[in-house]
C-alpha cells in the first residue's frame, strides 16, 4: 500500500479504521447479550460490568487477547500504510482514533448507547486498573488528538505548511 499517493493510503486506512470500529461494537453487542444486558438496555454502570465478566473466568484473558489483536492489526496496517516511521506512527494515530470514533458511534447506531457524552465507559482490560473508566468525551477527545497528529505526521514534508 506505500507506493500508492498518501490520498490514497489514507483512504484506505480511514476504511479500515472504520470497519473494525463497527466490528469493535458488534462484539459489544454480543458480549451485552453473553452478560445478559438485554439489547437496547442501559449498559451496567462500568465496576458492575467488571464484575460481570469476571464472573466468567475464561472471559477477562480472552477481551485481553482481542484488545492485544486489535492494537496489532492497527500497528499492522499503519507499518503498511507508509514507507518511514514517523509516517507509520501518524497512520497508526489515525487508525486508532478513527476507529475509537466509528465505534462510539456505531455503539450509539446498535444501541443508543452512550446517551451522553458523560456516561461512564469501561475503556480497556489492558493493563488494569481503575483509570480505564472514564466518561465517553475523554477517548473521543484522545482520538480527535491522535487524528490530528496523526494527520501531522503522516502528509510528506513537503506538503507540510511551513511555520
Amino acid at each position: 500500500m506505500s507506493a500508492a499517493r498518501p490520498g490514497r493510503r489514507l483512504a484506505v486506512l480511514a476504511l479500515f479504521a472504520t470497519a473494525m470500529g463497527w466490528l469493535e461494537a458488534v462484539v459489544v453487542v454480543y458480549l451485552r447479550a453473553l452478560l445478559g444486558v438485554a439489547h437496547g438496555s442501559a449498559a451496567p454502570a462500568p465496576d458492575e460490568l467488571t464484575r460481570g465478566i469476571a464472573s466468567l473466568p475464561w472471559l477477562i484473558g480472552t477481551e485481553q487477547g482481542r484488545e492485544i489483536a486489535t492494537i496489532v492489526m492497527l500497528a499492522t496496517v499503519a507499518w503498511l500504510a507508509a514507507p518511514r516511521p514517523l509516517t507509520r506512527l501518524g497512520a497508526f494515530l489515525i487508525a486508532f482514533g478513527t476507529w475509537d470514533i466509528v465505534y462510539y458511534v456505531a455503539l450509539y447506531l446498535l444501541l443508543r448507547w452512550p446517551p451522553s457524552f458523560a456516561a461512564l465507559d469501561l475503556l480497556f482490560l489492558i493493563p488494569p486498573g481503575p483509570w480505564w473508566i472514564q466518561p465517553v468525551w475523554v477517548p473521543l477527545a484522545i482520538s480527535c488528538v491522535m487524528i490530528a497528529a496523526g494527520s501531522r505526521l503522516f502528509s510528506p514534508p513537503e506538503r507540510r505548511r511551513p511555520r
